[in-house]
């Protein structure tokens, strides 16, 4: 009799509730997060998807059990544990902030403008090229970067120092859809290439169904379903979701 191969699981959440302006937003989300896998949350609009990535940053007052595996102390993640891709960026039109300078308000100790701070271009650059940016990016202003360009300047933040989990809010957002299916294809090789735990929220149902391996289906503020894309991701449910 072969014996069942268990999961390892990175994350639990128990019971988690929110609620935000006199709003409840998750009533009690249970679900777990598989480690060295590509977790998608998916669900109805409003039903608190992006919420529960806050969650996991401690960026929102919770109640119930938010526990990790790692044997690490997430009451307060450092980028060493967590990176995160928000869905949009907001940069000031009058602010002529180039990748370089991002790069170095976003990682550097010192203040950005400060001499000698930020990273040597070099490290910049090798970031920038595990994305698939070339060193040429380094002088171009933010606000000028394409949708494309902009999400991988994002992930290449987020994965340093290589966090063990990365999490991504709808980062093809505002993405056509060549460089959404190169943008997951990069995820689903830093998965792979890294063991990092991924966990994304997207509506790409093509997508979800090719690069990852647990789907969380958020409905209500609650986790009405969990397992892999086939199993959750019933033709039912997912017209649920595009009609929300």
């Amino acid at each position: 009799m072969t014996s069942a191969v268990v999961e390892r699981m990175l994350v639990r959440l128990r019971e988690i509730r929110v609620t935000l302006s006199g709003h409840r937003i998750l009533r009690g989300l249970s679900a777990d997060i598989p480690a060295g896998k590509v977790t998608a949350v998916m669900g109805t609009n409003g039903a608190g998807k992006s919420t529960l990535l806050k969650v996991l940053l401690r960026e929102v007052p919770f109640s119930g059990e938010l526990a990790f595996t790692c044997g690490h102390d997430h009451s307060h993640p450092t980028p060493s544990q967590i990176g995160y891709v928000p869905q949009r960026l907001k940069v000031e039109a009058n602010l002529p902030l180039t990748v370089r300078d991002l790069f170095g308000l976003a990682l550097s100790q010192k203040p950005w403008f400060w001499p000698g701070a930020g990273l040597p271009d070099a490290t910049v650059a090798e970031l920038l090229a595990y994305v698939r940016l070339g060193a040429e990016a380094l002088d171009k202003q933010v606000e000028r970067l394409s949708g494309g360009e902009l999400q991988r300047v994002l992930l290449a933040l987020a994965l340093e120092p290589k966090p063990e989990l990365l999490m991504l809010d709808e980062p093809a957002s505002g993405i056509d859809f060549v460089d959404k299916a190169l943008y997951h294809e990069r995820i689903a090789e830093i998965n792979q290439e890294r063991g990092t735990t991924v966990v994304l929220v997207s509506h790409d149902l093509d997508l979800i169904r090719q690069y990852a391996h647990h789907v969380i289906w958020v409905e209500n503020g609650m986790a009405a379903a969990e397992g892999s894309p086939e199993e959750v991701l019933s033709p039912e449910r997912v017209a649920r979701g595009r009609v929300s």
